[in-house]
């Protein structure tokens, strides 16, 4: 038998751990705070252990409370996921298709490909969520998404297909005062005394690994000083005078008014944004989506 008043106390205790604070945490649920403490005891009780200590400056988990924490969290979403499945089916809609997507896909590959599938399956609910491309590969392994837009490329697992969806050509940003801002194109032994600025191995480790590569096969190890969690961030600290990095050509386009993108000579390519899945978990919606996938690539 499902046990509601423990799920109720788990969703309450998520959200005192994400607040960090009962009155926090009270405020955004909609309620007082005397009786978001009284379930959160009762819930220490039930599973005999203290989930958080209270002070001055708020609450903080346990060991006991850090342990649980993130088995709660997937238990959550798992809980929305089948929430809105409900409610899709409620409403006369056929299936949900869960997308895991870095924040440059969500901008630029998915949302022509999302509207040219709801226009062959209208019924069909698409939900997207932001995920690092780190991110990708444990998420679609365990079921929590469908499918996933991110950086990768190369041996994915076992059971992970790919579908390389945009490419681009390696590029260097750096400050418009930097000596090497003159070139039109930049060699990559140029950077081997330069600091570098990487999008961080956590979020996309082929990428990383595949950059640092490069390096080392033009004769040099990166000097890396900072590791970021975007290629955005990337032109952000070359802005702030952090370093140099090398980054798609397109984010040209982004830069801001001191820093200049010079491609690398010789040209080298990148994978931008692959389409990932599982391919033991037959789904005919997501075989629908990497049809729709494929037909819009260029041929």
């Amino acid at each position: 038998m499902i046990n509601f008043r423990l799920i109720r106390h788990l969703w309450l205790f998520l959200a005192v751990a994400e607040d960090q604070n009962f009155s926090r945490a009270a405020k955004r649920l909609g309620m007082s705070q005397p009786p978001l403490t009284e379930q959160i005891q009762a819930l220490e009780q039930s599973l005999r252990v203290q989930l958080f200590t209270r002070s001055r400056r708020g609450a903080q988990l346990t060991a006991a409370g850090a342990a649980i924490l993130p088995a709660v969290r997937k238990f959550a979403d798992q809980l929305e996921r089948l929430e809105l499945a409900v409610h899709e089916a409620v409403a006369g809609h056929a299936g949900v298709v869960t997308i895991g997507a870095i924040t440059s896909a969500m901008i630029d590959v998915l949302p022509p490909l999302i509207e040219r599938f709801k226009l062959h399956h209208p019924l069909i609910t698409v939900s997207v969520r932001e995920i690092d491309s780190a991110q990708a590969i444990p998420a679609l392994e365990s079921g929590d998404i469908d499918i996933a837009f991110a950086r990768l490329e190369g041996n994915l697992g076992r059971h992970i297909q790919s579908l390389p969806l945009s490419e681009d050509r390696l590029a260097v940003a750096l400050p418009n005062d930097h000596p090497l801002a003159a070139k039109e194109s930049i060699p990559l032994q140029a950077l081997a005394d330069e600091t570098l600025v990487m999008a961080s191995r956590d979020v996309s480790p082929v990428y990383f690994d595949y950059l640092v590569g490069q390096c080392k096969a033009s004769g040099f190890a990166p000097r890396i000083v900072h590791q970021v969690r975007s290629v955005s961030s990337q032109v952000a600290f070359v802005s702030c005078g952090q370093g140099i990095a090398l980054v798609p050509m397109s984010m040209g386009k982004l830069a801001p008014a001191n820093v200049l993108v010079r491609p690398l000579q010789p040209e080298v390519t990148v994978v931008i944004t692959a389409m990932a899945w599982h391919s033991e978990h037959k789904n005919p919606l997501v075989e629908a989506m990497i049809d729709h996938a494929r037909q819009a690539l260029p041929s």
